[in-house]
């Protein structure tokens, strides 16, 4: 079974870095995927065009992450059908986010069905619960408390933190006039800057090597995804 999963994951990885590549002309150098716990989640390394390091090298990450999310918003569909056609899994919504100094990204999704799942590297309790304070307190300060909060640990080197009603007044305003972008644009920045990465490695016992974001603003609902160094 584990030797089917790692099957699966590995033909997921590669169609999945040649449909990236055919989008952006360029795919990721390595990709690498978990299935567990209802969630998909896809790694990229090594993941910029050349025009993109252009821009980077003048400071011009925001037109990097504008032109992306175009380009994701094209990709997602076909994504969702690919993996569904070639691999029967159904998912919910697409969700992704990138750090360009590192040229790194994610791409993760929900599953609608579970069959796949596998055996996690489960959190303690402790660590579940003090997760979930940090949680809190930074979605606080940027928005305001989450009315639920459920942290799971994929495997030894990823955790994703889901939030439900999150979003102020004024978000939801901006939503609905059609500002969507500019208030993706911002939480990224806002939200990446404010979590306490040195209390959560010190719960954790692991360095964090990539912290990501992404939301689902008509659901009111935000995710943060750790990818832990790995240990030795």
């Amino acid at each position: 079974m584990k030797a089917k999963a790692k099957s699966t994951e590995a033909s997921i990885a590669s169609a999945t870095g040649k449909l990236l590549r055919s989008y952006f002309g360029k795919g990721p150098g390595a990709l690498y995927v978990s299935i567990a716990h209802s969630y998909l989640i896809i790694y990229l390394k090594d993941f910029i065009t050349p025009m993109e390091n252009v821009l980077l090298k003048q400071k011009q990450a925001l037109k990097i992450e504008e032109t992306r999310d175009i380009v994701m918003e094209k990709c997602m569909p076909e994504l969702k059908t690919m993996w569904s056609n070639e691999f029967a899994i159904q998912v919910h919504q697409i969700y992704y986010d990138w750090n360009l100094a590192n040229t790194t990204g994610v791409i993760f999704a929900e599953l609608k069905a579970t069959q796949l799942t596998k055996n996690l590297s489960a959190l303690s309790s402790e660590q579940g619960t003090k997760i979930h304070q940090e949680m809190k307190r930074f979605t606080e300060k940027a928005q305001k408390a989450p009315r639920n909060i459920a942290s799971v640990r994929l495997n030894e080197r990823t955790i994703i933190s889901k939030r439900e009603d999150i979003l102020v007044s004024i978000e939801k305003e901006l939503i609905s006039s059609g500002f969507e972008e500019q208030l993706r644009l911002s939480k990224r920045k806002l939200e990446k800057s404010i979590i306490d990465r040195s209390y959560l490695e010190s719960i954790l016992k692991q360095r964090i090597e990539d912290l990501f974001v992404d939301w689902d603003f008509q659901q009111d609902i935000g995710y943060v995804v750790l990818i832990l160094h790995a240990e030795k």
